[in-house]
This record gives C-alpha cells, sequence and structure tokens, in this order.
C-alpha cells in the first residue's frame, strides 16, 4: 500500500499542476487572435449579409412559428428550443457575473455587441447545416462536420470537428453545467451534491435515450417556461430599481470605453471576458446550433438560418441583460483587478464570482426568495444545456459511423456524458470552467475558418430568399438552379416527401 499512500501524498501537488495546465491551454485558445476572429468573422458576415439580423428581423419571428414537424424532422419551434437549450445555460447566469467580476460592467455592452454582430454567423452557419443536411436513419441530421465534407470536400476535416465536439459535448462541457446545478441546489437548499448527481443523472438518461424527439419535446415546454420566469423577476427587480436606470446604463457604457475612473483601466478585461462569456453563452459561431438547424423542417434553409439568428437574441439581450441588471441594479457585485484586490468589493472578499451575485441581487429586492429561485433556474437552465449537449454529440457521432450500425457508439457516448455529469456535480468550479472553456475553444475555431470557407453559398441561399419574397412567394429552395452542390437532400429526398404529402 505505500505506492497508493504516496500517490495520496501527492496527488494535492499535481492537482494544483493539472489545473493550471488545463487553465493555461484554455487561456491560449482563447487569447487576443481568439477575440480578434470572433469579432472579425461576425462583422464581415454582417456587412455580406447586409445586416440580416437586422433586415429581416421580422421574418425572424414568422419563421419560428411556420414550420411543421414531420416524421423526419422537427418544426422550426422545436429546433430553435433545441438550439436555445444549449444557448440558455449557466453561462447566462454564473457566466455573465463572472464577466462583470472579472471585466466590470463594461464587459455587459461586449457581450451584447458579440451577439449583435454574432447573430450573423448564426445565420450562416445554420443555414450552411440547412443546405447540406442528410436524411440518416430516418432522421435528419447535419452541422458542420456534414457542411465541411460536403460543401468544402474536407472529409478529414470534418472528422476533426466531429471528434473535437463529441469530446467537448460528452466530456468537456457537461461538467460546467453539472457544477453549477449542484453548487446552485446545494446553496439553496443545503443539498446533498451527491444524491443531486444521482437524480440528474436518472431523468437526464430517461430523456437521452428516447432520442430527438423526446429532447424536442421537452426543450418546447420547459425552456420557454425557464425564460420567461427568470426574466419576469429580472423585470420586477429593475423596477424596484427603476430610479438607477440612468446610472447603470451610464456605467456600462462608460466602462466599455475607458471613460469610467474606476473601471476605465480594465477595458481590456471587459472586452476580453464579454467576448468569451458572450460567446459561450449564445454560442453564434461555436458550431453548436446548426446540429439544431440541420432537423428542422422547412422549405428554404434560409428560414431556419433566420430562426437561428434569433435564438442569439433571446439568449443574450434578453436572458444575459436579464443577470446583468439584476446584478448592476442592485450593486451586488465584487470586480476584481488584474494586479491583485478587488476594483469594487460589494460583497466581501470570500464571495465567489457566479450564481452568488444573482442570488444576493434577488435577496436584495425579494428577502428570502433569491437563493431557492437561483438555485432553481439554474437546475432548468444548465439541464437543458446538458440534453442539448448529448443531441449534439448523438449527431456528430452518426457522421463518423454513418453506413454503420451504431448502437454501440450511442451507448457509449450516453455512458461517457452521464458519468462527465455526474462528476461536475461535485468538482472543482475553476476546472471545470477551463475544460469547458477548452472543448469550447477548439470548436470555435475549427468552425469559423469552415464558415469563412463556405460563405458563397450560404449567401447564394440569402439572396434566392430575398428574391423570392419580393416577388410575393413563399420560398422553395432548389440548389440546381443557385449552382449549390452536393445538396443532395433537396433534389432527392425533399421532392420525395413533396409527392408523398401531395399524394
Amino acid at each position: 500500500m505505500d505506492w497508493f499512500n504516496s500517490f495520496l501524498e501527492n496527488w494535492q501537488e499535481w492537482k494544483v499542476e493539472i489545473q493550471g495546465a488545463v487553465e493555461g491551454v484554455a487561456g491560449l485558445l482563447w487569447s487576443t487572435p481568439m477575440i480578434v476572429f470572433c469579432l472579425g468573422v461576425g462583422l464581415l458576415f454582417t456587412i455580406l449579409t447586409r445586416v440580416v439580423q437586422v433586415r429581416l428581423f421580422k421574418d425572424m419571428i414568422k419563421n419560428i412559428f411556420s414550420g411543421e414537424k414531420s416524421s423526419a424532422g422537427v418544426s422550426s419551434f422545436q429546433a430553435l428550443a433545441i438550439s436555445l437549450s444549449g444557448r440558455v445555460g449557466t453561462g447566462n447566469i454564473a457566466g455573465t457575473a463572472t464577466a462583470i467580476a472579472m471585466g466590470g460592467p463594461g464587459a455587459v455592452f461586449w457581450m451584447w455587441t458579440i451577439a449583435f454582430i454574432g447573430a450573423s454567423s448564426a445565420f450562416i452557419e445554420s443555414t450552411l447545416a440547412q443546405i447540406y443536411k442528410v436524411k440518416q436513419d430516418g432522421e435528419y441530421r447535419g452541422g458542420p462536420a456534414y457542411y465541411i465534407e460536403k460543401g468544402i470536400g474536407w472529409r478529414w476535416y470534418g472528422i476533426l470537428f466531429a471528434g473535437s465536439a463529441i469530446l467537448a459535448m460528452s466530456l468537456l462541457m457537461p461538467g460546467v453545467q453539472a457544477f453549477a446545478i449542484g453548487d446552485g441546489l446545494s446553496n439553496a437548499f443545503g443539498a446533498n451534491k451527491t444524491y443531486v448527481g444521482i437524480g440528474l443523472v436518472l431523468v437526464i438518461a430517461l430523456i437521452i435515450f428516447g432520442g430527438v424527439k423526446r429532447i424536442a419535446t421537452v426543450a418546447q415546454y420547459v425552456v420557454p417556461f425557464m425564460a420567461v420566469a427568470y426574466i419576469l423577476v429580472s423585470l420586477y427587480i429593475i423596477a424596484v430599481n427603476f430610479t438607477e436606470l440612468p446610472a447603470v446604463f451610464g456605467l456600462i457604457f462608460r466602462s466599455a470605453f475607458a471613460f469610467d475612473s474606476a473601471f476605465g483601466g480594465i477595458i481590456g478585461m471587459a472586452i476580453a471576458w464579454g467576448v468569451k462569456r458572450g460567446i459561450y453563452s449564445n454560442e453564434a459561431g461555436q458550431g453548436t446550433g446548426p446540429h439544431a438547424a440541420a432537423a428542422a423542417e422547412v422549405s428554404h434553409p434560409a428560414k431556419q438560418g433566420l430562426v437561428q439568428a434569433f435564438s442569439v437574441y433571446i439568449d443574450t439581450l434578453l436572458v444575459c441583460s436579464a443577470t446583468a441588471f439584476m446584478i448592476l441594479f442592485t450593486g451586488m457585485y465584487n470586480v476584481e483587478n488584474p494586479e491583485g484586490g478587488f476594483i469594487a468589493n460589494n460583497l466581501g472578499a470570500n464571495v465567489e464570482a457566479g450564481p452568488a451575485y444573482t442570488q444576493a441581487a434577488i435577496e436584495s429586492a425579494i428577502p428570502g426568495f433569491g437563493a431557492g429561485f437561483v438555485g432553481i433556474a439554474l437546475l432548468f437552465f444548465a439541464f437543458t444545456t446538458i440534453m442539448a449537449y448529448y443531441y449534439i454529440a448523438e449527431t456528430n457521432v452518426a457522421y463518423l459511423v454513418r453506413g454503420r450500425k451504431n448502437a454501440i457508439p450511442m451507448f457509449l457516448l450516453k455512458v461517457v456524458l452521464l458519468a462527465s455529469t455526474y462528476y461536475g456535480v461535485v468538482n472543482n468550479s475553476k476546472i471545470a470552467w477551463a475544460l469547458g472553456d477548452i472543448g469550447l475553444g477548439i470548436m470555435v475555431w475549427l468552425n469559423l475558418v469552415a464558415i469563412l470557407i463556405l460563405a458563397k453559398p450560404a449567401l447564394r441561399v440569402l439572396k434566392d430568399y430575398d428574391e423570392q419574397k419580393k416577388q410575393g412567394l413563399d420560398p422553395v429552395f432548389n440548389p440546381d438552379k443557385l449552382g449549390i452542390k452536393n445538396a443532395e437532400f433537396w433534389t432527392e429526398d425533399y421532392q420525395e416527401e413533396k409527392k408523398e404529402r401531395i399524394s
């Protein structure tokens, strides 16, 4: 047993070293080049699409409710709900609070900026997912791996993305969401994290073993309910503190542009954390949203591209803003000084950045309500996100093993995700966030390169959509007309399904 005792003695030292290495890799992936790249790609697509995120805003709303589900696909609203399951998660509560803690109030402005610009990236990637989707095992499948192979012709790059997505979605990212659930329920109700982990695993297992239709059904009811409830609470807190409105907005904008005496010196941190946590939350450009977009039953790819672009607004401009306003209107936040200590210390040095900020904000307005409400909100937000992560991972497993029996790989995927979820409930938050940042960072880099290369077919599809709308038509997609190759679903499967529906 000497070796075991030696292992225990050295474990804490090794743990610190491992955490340092993980945080170092995450920092490298999310360094200045990443921030510039994300902003640059979003700005480029905003220009090339002629500000599609504003110009076709009405169409975004209309298309949410226009698609009908089928035996192979889900409705536009269900696809939106699945993607929002992934977007609306712990990043909206813990991530927004962390952005404020590390970058000051100005980080909120940069979260808004990346959401507005990123909506165009979300449109491009989700439109591509629809163009190059396939009907596989009786269900629609699609996403970056599919459009990389079919659009660019790089099978190896598609495999690389699929492998990265499986690693991130099943092993690295669930820990962030699961930790938030365990921490939130433990702080609010004194819940035992072991029991929380077991219960969470059992419920998620019941859903993911039911397939995409069960995931879509759960998402379409849970996601709107949790988002509306959360926003209503934030509106109450804003109303109670309404006189602070000019001061809060002034603080956000002054801090974002280094005009505030207290926070102006950390503008670099404000931009970095605002962009990083903004992308983590709204997922624009990172390649997760296209998986749900491809599952939708629509007549034209641009329709679901617009729906997915709108989901970025819901996530950041509504839900993330709700968190930010609750925290800033009540003053319940700390801001760390990169050189040590605090620039603002309103909660005490022992309060860790994250859900505790939101809990304190709600408690200040509704005593006895904050901790429990945030704990339950985190439960729903993070739970549905883990559910969406499974769907994304499953789609990429299907990409890798298509044409072969996939029962065993799919079962192993479920086991890995459930084990990762349980471990995340009791894991250290810093290393959980760092692992999540690594998983997300790899996917973002790979996907942004791909959608830059594939911009032309997506832009042709948008132009075709605009032209058909001007003619008063309900847009219908014909890839041959636009010179888009390898879109076999639209030239074969979709036409066959149309004939079946007519007959």
